[in-house]
């Protein structure tokens, strides 16, 4: 049998250039900006979104995490902060995903999916048509104050599992990803990627022993 290719991993919620250039020099192979959330933490203004985005070298991804559910708003998100991919972490209410493309072509698109139920593997094989990626997270959208990420929980992930062996697009995996436990994750799920932020973090801020620690245990 194949060995499944190495995981990429995007190491999110980047508050600084110096938090980016530390995540690039461990092996991150892309970065998550966070704009404006209801809830979550690494919340950064567009400014410095824009910022970091241009002093990252070409072949490394600068996702913009953008809450807005408007075509056209998330359109106007990602030309605030030229941003080359886009993570919406909620639902898109009006709008397509085509009218997006059209607007920012070379611009990825990545939906978050929160997997909740057997719900989320028939939302993901609907919307995996539309985008480039998919982000299977933690989250609880249905909540009055919504969690669109950063929880730091894990979910089932034969149910993620199963998301990716029914979409034909790549999945990144996220939520509550630490040292301790990413083997079995690639081992359970075989994502494309792998999306981390509190697990290696300490204090809020990026920690490089964990990092270190979290880059061994996937290369293993």
């Amino acid at each position: 049998m194949e060995p499944s290719p190495k995981p990429r991993v995007k190491i999110c919620c980047i508050s600084s250039k110096e938090e980016a250039s530390i995540a690039i020099s461990f092996g991150a192979s892309a970065l998550g900006l966070v704009g404006e959330m209801p809830s979550g933490p690494g919340v950064i203004n567009d400014e410095l979104i824009k910022e970091i985005a241009e002093t990252v070298p070409p072949p490394i991804s600068t996702f913009l995490l953008t809450s807005r559910m408007d075509a056209k708003a998330i359109i106007e998100h990602q030309q605030k902060v030229n941003t080359n991919t886009i993570q919406i972490v909620d639902a898109l209410e009006s709008g397509t995903y085509q009218e997006i493309k059209t607007a920012l072509p070379g611009v990825k698109l990545v939906q978050v999916i929160h997997v909740i139920g057997e719900e989320s593997v028939d939302e993901a094989i609907k919307l995996s048509e539309s985008v480039d990626a998919i982000l299977l997270d933690s989250g609880n959208p249905n909540l009055t104050v919504k969690e669109l990420g950063g929880t730091g929980r894990t979910h089932n992930w034969e149910l993620s599992r199963k998301i990716r062996e029914a979409i034909n697009v790549p999945i990144f995996l996220a939520g509550g990803l630490k040292p301790e436990n990413v083997k079995q994750a690639i081992e359970t799920v075989q994502p494309f990627g792998l999306d981390l932020c509190s697990g290696v973090r300490t204090d809020g801020h990026l920690d490089s022993v964990k990092l270190e620690a979290f880059f061994k245990a996937v290369n293993s």
